[in-house]
């Protein structure tokens, strides 16, 4: 098979499984080190071993797809992977309204996130990277996230958009971590609390319901902050009345994402399903900060199914022009 395919595909699978970054950096860095060289070029084993990027794994990844074989390493990742979840819902979604580029914590630059969503058939993603107080992810200052719209403006075309957007935390008393006017010239905003997960439940209550009410905010990013497995540990969900949040989502059109993350899995079950009695919309979202992170949206969707979501109710099943009457509503 060919080498550079190899790389890219063991880069991609060592993401979906959220193995180590180091990992699928250095297979994509590979990848990239290989890219353009003829074959005779990669059959040059001692040029390619000086060569800037391909490692004694990588070296052996070439060698096997140059003899025509499907290497190991990338073998035993696909049977791990094993078969894809099947879910009625799956291929009714048309995009993603949540994922991260290096500009913030995510690991790879915004054009190999809009291929790898290109490939999996998105109509459209919207990049969604963090916001100023989030300095640990590296949060986008007002500057650089007006710099980041103007790339975000060359990336659309042959069927297929690059929503602007980001990842606004909510801050302790439910403002938004961003100036209202630039929130205002985004195409989605994701509001999420990523700090004081413990506060009291009816602090937090207060605190949710604010952010939501908020003209700007078009999805509540991972409800409860909980983490139920991974490589950082576990963590409780954040307490708060479940009505009330979803009650203010559904009076101002905001949409419940249901995070496809496997160690998050939130909202857990019986939020989704008050969701539903409160007549909420919904946003299946992969919150991917690597390429091979965007396909988690199989695990999203068979949640959602096996919770009895309707699939109307999903905004990312609908189509862009729908998608933006419904993020236009009250801006």
């Amino acid at each position: 098979m060919d080498p550079h395919e190899a790389l890219a595909e063991i880069a991609t699978l060592l993401e979906r499984e959220r193995s180590s970054r180091y990992k699928s950096k250095a297979f994509r860095a590979a990848a990239d080190a290989i890219a353009g060289l003829s074959d005779e070029q990669l059959r040059d084993a001692a040029g390619l071993r000086r060569r800037k990027g391909v490692g004694d794994s990588s070296f052996a990844v070439i060698q096997e797809a140059l003899a025509g074989n499907v290497p190991a390493y990338l073998a035993d990742l696909r049977e791990r992977a094993g078969v894809q979840r099947a879910s009625a819902l799956r291929p009714l979604l048309r995009g993603d309204l949540h994922s991260h580029s290096e500009w913030s914590d995510g690991l790879t630059s915004i054009d190999l996130m809009v291929d790898a969503a290109r490939a999996l058939g998105h109509e459209y993603l919207a990049l969604t990277d963090h916001s100023p107080r989030l300095r640990v992810a590296n949060g986008l200052s007002p500057e650089r996230l007006r710099a980041q719209l103007d790339v975000v403006a060359t990336m659309s075309g042959a069927g297929f958009t690059l929503l602007s957007g980001i990842e606004v935390d909510i801050l302790d008393d439910g403002g938004l971590d961003q100036e209202p006017a630039l929130l205002g010239d985004l195409d989605i905003v994701v509001a999420s609390a990523h700090s004081k997960l413990r506060m009291e439940r009816g602090p937090m209550t207060r605190r949710l319901v604010q952010a939501v009410s908020n003209e700007h905010v078009d999805v509540l990013g991972h409800v409860t902050g909980r983490l139920v497995e991974g490589s950082r540990g576990t963590r409780p969900p954040s307490t708060i009345d479940a009505r009330a949040v979803f009650a203010a989502c559904a009076a101002h059109g905001v949409a419940v994402e249901i995070n496809s993350r496997p160690e998050r899995q939130d909202p857990p079950d019986e939020m989704i399903a008050i969701a539903l009695d409160e007549g909420c919309l919904f946003s299946i979202d992969s919150d991917a900060h690597a390429p091979g992170q965007l396909s988690l949206l199989d695990y999203g969707a068979e949640r959602a199914e096996k919770a009895g979501v309707p699939a109307d109710r999903i905004v990312t099943t609908w189509p862009l022009d729908r998608l933006r009457e419904w993020t236009e509503r009250r801006r």
